[in-house]
Parts: structure tokens; C-alpha cells; sequence
């Protein structure tokens, strides 16, 4: 009975040294988080830390591992078998939309590794398996909606991911520069529904041309 206790306490600290490293990374990015004071927030060790995740680096890939892994979750989830084609697509944008809002350490650790120029991810076995089933999802509704003649043929799955990622992306990275120029907050509860609603058309009216 002591393995089995030990080893969900391991799977615990873990997870709470994720969370704890996911907000002090997407604060003060890669260069400017220190494992240190990530230590102290857990009210831990620098060693212990190191004990868990080797160094630094590996840490911060774990958390984008994470990050991503949470957001190809709820994609799994969608129900893409027995929706309408049209519906499906729309509640995958919806999704993504709702998840970015919600989730926004995700958008700044992506922001953070891009610039590094993917230093970090391309370093990770568990991020390059990530893809397929984010693209699957997609793909499946495609060929759905064009075997029942909804949707147009020749369409890159990636591509409309490219589209709905670029809108949910934007909303939640530039809301601050968005809001000193143009005087909108993007994430104003006053346009929330529209914005996801826009989404989901632009998608559809694209597809469905």
C-alpha cells in the first residue's frame, strides 16, 4: 500500500510544481523566471525541484507540454462523430475560444516561445505528437461535411486551424496594445458573445462557400 500512496504523492508535487513554474514562465519568461523563487512560492527546494525535472530547461518544456496537452484534451472530447458537420466545426471554434480566454499563461508561454524561435518545443518528443490529434479532429469534420456536400472540397485541415488559432490568439496577446489604440478592450464582456459567434461564421463562410 506505501508504493501507491508514494507515487500519487510524487504525481502531486509534480503537478503542483507545474502550476506554481506555469505562472512565474508565462510572467517573466523563459530568461527571467528563476527555479529559486519558484521554490519559494511552494515553500520547497531548489533540490527538490531538480529532484522532479532534472533543470530549468526540462521544467519549462514540461510546462509547455502541459499547456499545449490541455488545450488537444478538449479537442479529443468533441463529439465529432454524431454532430452536424456545420455544429461540430462551430463548437470546435467555440472551444478554442472559450479555452484561450480562460487559459491565458498559455497564450504568453506560447508568445514567449516564439520568440525564442522554438527552441524549447522542438526539443520536446511529447509536443511533436500533439500535432496529429489536433489536425485528426479537424480532418474528420472536413471529410464529414464534404461527404454530405456542406463543405467546400480541397480545404488543409491546418490551415482552418491556422484561422481559428490566429483569432482566439490575438484576442487574448494583443488585448492590451488593442485596448491603448483603438480604446476596446477585446475581452470586454460587452463583445465576448459577438467575438465568438464571429469566429464561428467567418469559419463557416469560408467552408461552406
Amino acid at each position: 500500500m506505501a508504493q501507491p500512496d508514494r507515487t500519487r504523492d510524487a504525481e502531486r508535487t509534480r503537478a503542483e510544481i507545474i502550476q506554481v513554474a506555469t505562472r512565474e514562465f508565462a510572467d517573466k519568461g523563459y530568461a527571467g523566471a528563476r527555479v529559486d523563487e519558484i521554490a519559494a512560492k511552494m515553500s520547497t527546494t531548489k533540490r527538490m525541484i531538480y529532484y522532479y525535472f532534472g533543470n530549468k530547461e526540462q521544467l519549462y518544456v514540461e510546462v509547455l507540454e502541459h499547456a499545449y496537452a490541455g488545450i488537444r484534451a478538449i479537442e479529443q472530447e468533441l463529439d465529432v462523430e454524431h454532430l452536424d458537420p456545420a455544429d461540430a466545426m462551430r463548437q470546435l471554434a467555440e472551444l478554442t475560444f472559450d479555452h484561450h480566454e480562460s487559459h491565458p499563461d498559455f497564450i504568453r508561454l506560447v508568445s514567449i516561445e516564439n520568440i525564442h524561435r522554438a527552441e524549447h518545443i522542438g526539443r520536446s518528443t511529447v509536443l511533436s505528437g500533439l500535432a496529429n490529434p489536433a489536425l485528426d479532429v479537424l480532418a474528420r469534420i472536413l471529410d464529414r461535411g464534404r461527404e454530405a456536400g456542406v463543405f467546400r472540397s480541397g480545404v488543409d485541415p491546418l490551415d482552418i486551424h491556422m484561422v481559428i488559432s490566429a483569432f482566439c490568439v490575438f484576442r487574448i496577446a494583443n488585448r492590451h496594445t488593442f485596448k491603448a489604440i483603438f480604446k476596446r478592450d477585446m475581452l470586454s464582456p460587452d463583445h465576448r458573445e459577438d467575438h465568438r459567434r464571429l469566429l464561428g461564421d467567418l469559419v463557416l463562410d469560408y467552408l461552406t462557400r
